[in-house]
């Protein structure tokens, strides 16, 4: 998901068709609120193969809103962090997002509620 956002955002289109499953609806929900994205959709058409489609914001002369992605947790290598070793993204400008006993949660939301839980990603 996070691949195909980011040469989106890069190339300039203005939507995003993906497979959907439950954290990446989760993830596009964060998105959205945090402003990277406008908005999102989950097309049902078929049952069996829901598809999930974003669309993407840009600046007033064109510029992409979201600068950097970069996964962290991978199947390979998980990476775990506790509430108080939560880092800060570019000094506090971008987020991390991560996946916690209390859902997907973005990085401020994690140090307020003192929980901690696998770091999936950063966007700036």
């Amino acid at each position: 998901m996070l691949t195909r956002l980011r040469n989106a955002s890069l190339v300039g289109h203005e939507r995003l068709s993906m497979p959907s499953s439950k954290m990446k609806v989760a993830i596009a929900r964060i998105l959205q609120e945090e402003g990277f994205i406008r908005g999102y959709k989950v097309r049902e058409d078929d049952p069996a193969k829901p598809v999930l489609q974003l669309e993407l914001r840009y600046g007033p002369n064109g510029e992409p809103v979201i600068l950097g992605l970069k996964r962290i947790s991978k199947p390979g290598l998980r990476v775990y962090v506790k509430a108080k070793e939560i880092p800060r993204v570019v000094n506090g400008l971008g987020i991390a997002i991560l996946s916690t006993p209390q859902g997907v949660m973005v990085d401020r939301a994690c140090r307020r509620a003192n929980v901690g839980g696998e770091l999936l990603c950063y966007v700036w």
